[in-house]
């Protein structure tokens, strides 16, 4: 039996029949591992010792989903594993939640994902580390430099690079009478670094999360198809989500990724990949393994579990 702590948002913000943590939750608790919960700023530091406040999480039948013990504090050694399954935005707290678990780490804490490689890859800036599969794009806060890059291509796509779900996430073309606007409010008026990235057409048939664990890909990817008249193809911004077998781009893209992810102890991590092109790298709390289980054989949180305790064995 395994000791699993997993940080993560407020129980009751969580939606019990497709959350991801609860997913991988429910498998551990199937195989007889005690399942532990914690918020972000149950994270502590006492002089130079980190130490995490818990609460034992059981489910049960009904309304309430679950059932917590006291809360106790202790060493995150004590812990078999600990899972980083805190939503973004990456924010201050969440970057000092980063600090405290690479001290918990120094300490001998078994914690998936790296703290410090959560940091060091921004989602939106990763693809950075593999300009062969990243569209077109600009970084920058200059709305001029912005301007440029949509002469250039006519159609792109904006967004901010701490933002999650699709939020403030915007379409422009050439001649888009809201462009000024839309640009002073993303960029905060140039106080505020963007991402810009040429538009791919290929979004209508779905931005593909593409499940990477421990290095190797899920055998299905989860497209996210955008409603009619829509951009995003986010769950959380109204897209359906349809299992769909990886294409042999799909693979190339996964296995060269996910070598890297594996080397930087990146062990649970999302990939969206549009048409034939990376365009972001979930490493914070990545979803999609609900949808995928309920569609196709493959079962995501088994083969997560499976891994978890074959790295736990060998640590």
């Amino acid at each position: 039996m395994m000791r699993i702590a997993i940080i993560l948002d407020p129980l009751d913000n969580l939606k019990p029949y497709k959350d991801t943590s609860l997913a991988i939750m429910r498998e551990a608790a199937l195989r007889g591992h005690a399942l532990f919960v914690a918020l972000q700023h149950d994270l502590l530091l006492r002089h130079h010792e980190a130490r995490l406040r818990t609460r034992a999480f059981r489910f049960i039948d009904g309304d309430p989903w679950y059932s917590l013990g006291e809360s106790h504090e202790e060493a995150p050694e004590a812990f078999d594993a600990i899972l980083m399954r805190k939503d973004p935005p990456f924010d201050n707290e969440y970057l000092y939640s980063t600090y405290l678990l690479e001290q918990a780490a120094r300490q001998g804490a078994r914690i998936y994902n790296n703290p410090s490689s959560i940091r060091d890859w921004n989602e939106k800036l990763a693809v950075l580390n593999f300009p062969q599969f990243a569209p077109a794009f600009l970084v920058s806060s200059e709305q001029a430099l912005i301007r440029e890059f949509l002469a250039e291509h006519q159609d792109i796509v904006v967004k901010p690079l701490d933002g999650m779900g699709g939020s403030s996430v915007f379409r422009l073309r050439q001649g888009d009478p809201n462009l000024g606007v839309i640009l002073e409010t993303i960029t905060r008026h140039g106080s505020q670094t963007i991402m810009a990235q040429r538009y791919l057409p290929a979004i209508t048939q779905g931005d593909k999360r593409i499940i990477v664990i421990d290095g190797e890909p899920l055998p299905y990817a989860l497209a996210r198809i955008p409603q009619n008249g829509e951009t995003r193809g986010n769950l959380a911004a109204g897209g359906k989500g349809v299992a769909q077998p990886l294409t042999r781009r799909d693979y190339d893209i996964a296995n060269t990724v996910g070598k890297v992810l594996k080397q930087k102890g990146l062990f649970l991590v999302g990939l969206d990949v549009i048409g034939e092109h990376l365009t972001e790298i979930n490493v914070t709390s990545p979803t999609g393994m609900v949808e995928i289980a309920a569609q196709t054989e493959c079962k995501p949180a088994s083969i997560l579990l499976d891994k978890l305790e074959d790295s736990a064995r060998k640590q």
